[in-house]
Order: C-alpha cells, then sequence, then structure tokens
C-alpha cells in the first residue's frame, strides 16, 4: 500500500516538472529555439498538424530557424499557421524553405519572460505540493483504517517531504537554466 503510493506520487511529480519543461521550452529565448514551433498545429487538409510533423526543422544559426516542408504545397499554411500563432515571429519563405529570423529580445521583454519562467516555476512547485498533500492524505486515511501503524506513516511522510525537497529542487533547477537562456545576450 505505501509503496504504490509512494510510487504514484513521484511519477506525478515527475509529471508536474516534465510539464514545466514543456511550458519553458514554448518560451522565446535570445537564440533561436525550434521548439517554440512545437505548439503551432497546422490545418493541412482538413487535420490539424504540428510542424514538426510535416517539415524539418532546424536552428542553422543561432538567429534563424529554418522549416523545410515535406510537401511544397504546404508552405503557406506553415506560414499562415505560424504569424495566427501567439509567438509574435514573421516568416519568411522563398518558394521552397521558411525562414524565421528571431529579433533582438529587449531588456524589458528579457525581464517580462523571465517573470514568466519564475511563474510557470512556482505553478509547477504548488502543483507538487498538491501532490504531497493527497499522498499524505492517503497515508493517513490507511493509519485510520488500521492497515499502517502509526511509525509507518510517519516515515512514510517522512520520505514523500523528502521526494517533494528533490523535486522542487529540479524544478527550481530547470527555471534557473531557462533563465539563464533567456538572459543571454
Amino acid at each position: 500500500m505505501i509503496k504504490e503510493i509512494k510510487k504514484e506520487t513521484i511519477e506525478k511529480m515527475d509529471k508536474a516538472v516534465a510539464s514545466l519543461k514543456y511550458e519553458l521550452n514554448g518560451l522565446r529565448a535570445g537564440r533561436a529555439n525550434p521548439k517554440i514551433l512545437d505548439r503551432v498545429t497546422v490545418d493541412y487538409y482538413g487535420a490539424m498538424t504540428p510542424i514538426n510533423q510535416m517539415a524539418n526543422v532546424s536552428a542553422p544559426e543561432p538567429r534563424m530557424i529554418l522549416i523545410q516542408p515535406w510537401d511544397a504545397n504546404a508552405i503557406s499554411m506553415i506560414e499562415k499557421a505560424i504569424q495566427k500563432s501567439d509567438l509574435g515571429i514573421n516568416p519568411s519563405n522563398d518558394g521552397k524553405v521558411i525562414r524565421i529570423v528571431m529579433p533582438q529580445l529587449t531588456e524589458e521583454r528579457r525581464k517580462e519572460l523571465s517573470k514568466m519562467a519564475k511563474k510557470f516555476g512556482e505553478d509547477a512547485k504548488v502543483a507538487i505540493r498538491n501532490i504531497r498533500r493527497h499522498a499524505i492524505q492517503d497515508l493517513k486515511d490507511l493509519e485510520k483504517e488500521s492497515m499502517i501503524t502509526e511509525d509507518e506513516l510517519k516515515h512514510a511522510e517522512t520520505e514523500i517531504q523528502k521526494m517533494t525537497d528533490d523535486e522542487t529542487k529540479k524544478v527550481d533547477d530547470v527555471v534557473a537554466l531557462k533563465n539563464d537562456e533567456i538572459m543571454e545576450v
């Protein structure tokens, strides 16, 4: 019983950290990162398709993303989808590839992005603490039903707190890494 609760708890906490990483990938840093296009979908013959499933997306230069569609007819569709997205970037195409030149970030925009990254980190920490609270409640319920002893409860609570501290440290590390990337000029 306790092992199952701990296993489930660590899985949920890991998912919270993975979700944070996904959110932070969408934040545009100073460098061109093809992952910012992961959320952009294209209406490709009636099906909403992610760009990375219909084209080769790369960053050949520090400030440029290059999109090479496998179907040349999809260029205009991809370009429109990028323009409609909330990324604030302007693509240009030459008939074969789409180029996105990433503009230099202003100091104000860097600070704004840094705040957003910290907010995502705080949200992840709140999620982790909620997972901890639920796990401890489940353990207390087991103790009330006399399925585990008070000592087992205290030991399991200590282990779950340690897992929470470890996951919170991971969140801090991920946010710090993204912050460094954003502030890099």
